[in-house]
């Protein structure tokens, strides 16, 4: 999710397990080892479009990164004088859980989480939550900042309203999963009312909140793209892709391949100017964009431009902003 929102988890991590200890200063060292997983965007400048689908939420999203980088991280607060009192082990468990809710949390995003590196490269992606999301986000900020603001360390209450903040979010994060199933539903039932035959199906939530869904089916031939509101509770109109593998049946095996796994075979194919166009219906939902004759799925799309080596180049492109629902 978002920085803000890792960042308040791990200062309401840091806060219940820390705060009467050392007290505030436990929610911003939270804070600040929540995030060290997400700097691994520092390095996708010197990696190339191909290498860096893969880069985020790679290592220093797995499971084994934070089992080792607790054993670090608790060794460095251990020889610094605000935590140099409390036990190794309790630091090394808050340490573990500010990092391992983070990746957890990211989970629930569309975008995926690597999180058996380096056994395995399967992207973990619950697609039940929106990167930014308020009904999450602000719950938690609520409760820390009343424990860290209106509390001493010392107050018997103080970790109470932190606490309440951590259990309304997580709530709000299983309603997401519930919510879905219910969407999931809907699709179904009107996939089935329209006749469009389908083997599966991604249901992806956009905007604020758990509101609005959009909804990909996908035959042997083409994807079948949706949009739901469960305020408006309208019939859903589908526009259907085809999926065009045979377009990258010519391109190198490698670059197929991660594109496919990138887009966890939710992607479809378009050609333009002797240049191929992936569109990654996993990662991005942005609404259908139509120009003219040219139709296409979402606005940001994955473009491959042959070189007369027998080499390519790989770019990325947006359509500017005009949808049709």
């Amino acid at each position: 999710m978002d920085s803000l929102t890792q960042a308040a988890l791990g200062a309401a991590i840091g806060e219940g397990i820390l705060g009467k200890k050392i007290g505030n200063k436990a929610a911003v060292i939270g804070a600040v080892i929540a995030t060290i997983p997400d700097l691994d965007v520092l390095l996708i400048p010197f990696f190339d479009e191909l290498e860096k689908i893969s880069l985020h939420r790679g290592y220093s999203h797995s499971i084994l990164f934070c089992l080792l980088g607790s054993f670090l991280f608790a060794y460095i607060l251990s020889r610094i004088k605000w935590t140099k009192e409390v036990s190794f082990w309790k630091l090394w468990l808050f340490n573990f859980l500010a990092l391992f809710t983070h990746v957890m949390l990211d989970t629930f995003t569309t975008y995926g989480t690597q999180l058996f590196l380096p056994f395995t490269d399967w992207r973990v992606s619950f697609d039940s939550i929106n990167i930014v999301d308020p009904f999450y986000t602000v719950p938690l900020l609520i409760g820390l900042l009343t424990s860290v603001l209106y509390y001493k360390k010392t107050a018997k209450k103080r970790g109470l309203p932190n606490q309440i903040g951590l259990i309304i979010s997580s709530l709000y994060l299983l309603f997401t999963l519930i919510n879905k199933q219910h969407i999931e539903q809907v699709f179904n039932t009107q996939l089935a009312k329209q006749n469009i035959p389908y083997a599966s199906l991604l249901t992806v939530p956009v905007q604020v909140g758990n509101f609005i869904w959009y909804g990909v089916a996908k035959d042997e031939k083409y994807l079948h793209l949706g949009k739901y509101s469960r305020l408006k509770k309208n019939n859903i109109e589908f526009h259907s892709f085809p999926i065009n593998d045979q377009l990258l049946n010519s391109l190198d095996a490698q670059l197929v391949d991660r594109m496919k796994w990138f887009a966890q075979g939710f992607y479809t194919v378009a050609e333009k100017d002797g240049k191929t166009r992936i569109y990654n219906m996993q990662c991005d939902m942005q609404g259908v964009r139509e120009f003219g004759d040219y139709k296409a799925p979402t606005a940001f799309y994955f473009e491959i431009t042959p070189k007369v080596n027998g080499d390519y180049e790989v770019t990325s492109g947006m359509h500017p902003e005009k949808a049709i629902e």
